[in-house]
C-alpha cells in the first residue's frame, strides 16, 4: 500500500509537469530535494548534481517548449520502501518545441526517486529522463561528434 503522502507527492509530479510542458518550470522545482546529493539527467544535457545545478538544467530545457498539453503517463514500475520510492513511467505529450509553431508530440522514458526527508516531506531525489521509448539498434549507443 502506498502511503497517502507519497500518493500527493507523486500526483504534485504529475501536475508539475503538467505545467513544465505549458513553460512553467516553478512547480517541479518546488518538488526537488534541497538536499546536496539531489540529481537530474534530463534529455537535454548531462546529469547534474546540487539543487541550484537541477534549477538551472530544468530552466535551460523550460526555455525551449511552450504551450505544451497535459501528460499522459503509462506506469511501468514502482517500489516503495519506508523511506525511499521509485517510478518508472513513460510520459507523453505535445509541446511547440524550441522554435516550433505546431504542438510537437514527444516520449520520454522516465525514472523519478522519491525520498521522504527530515521534515517528512516526499520529494525527489534524482530523475532520468531520455527519449527512448522504442526497441533501438546496438548502433545507436555509438558516440557522434
Amino acid at each position: 500500500m502506498i502511503p497517502a503522502e507519497l500518493t500527493q507527492a507523486m500526483e504534485a509530479d504529475h501536475q508539475a509537469l503538467n505545467a513544465l510542458v505549458r513553460g512553467d518550470p516553478e512547480p517541479k522545482l518546488e518538488m526537488f530535494s534541497r538536499a546536496e546529493d539531489v540529481t537530474l539527467a534530463n534529455p537535454l544535457g548531462p546529469p547534474v548534481r546540487g539543487f541550484d545545478q537541477v534549477v538551472a538544467a530544468t530552466r535551460r530545457a523550460v526555455a525551449q517548449l511552450r504551450e505544451g498539453e497535459p501528460v499522459r503517463f503509462e506506469r511501468i514500475s514502482q517500489a516503495i520502501t519506508a523511506d525511499l520510492a521509485y517510478v518508472v513511467e513513460i510520459e507523453r505529450s505535445r509541446a511547440k518545441l524550441g522554435g516550433a509553431d505546431e504542438l510537437i508530440p514527444f516520449a520520454l522514458r522516465a525514472t523519478t526517486v522519491f525520498r521522504r526527508e527530515e521534515d517528512g516531506v516526499w520529494r525527489i531525489c534524482h530523475r532520468h529522463a531520455d527519449p527512448i521509448t522504442t526497441p533501438r539498434p546496438i548502433e545507436s549507443l555509438a558516440e557522434q561528434d
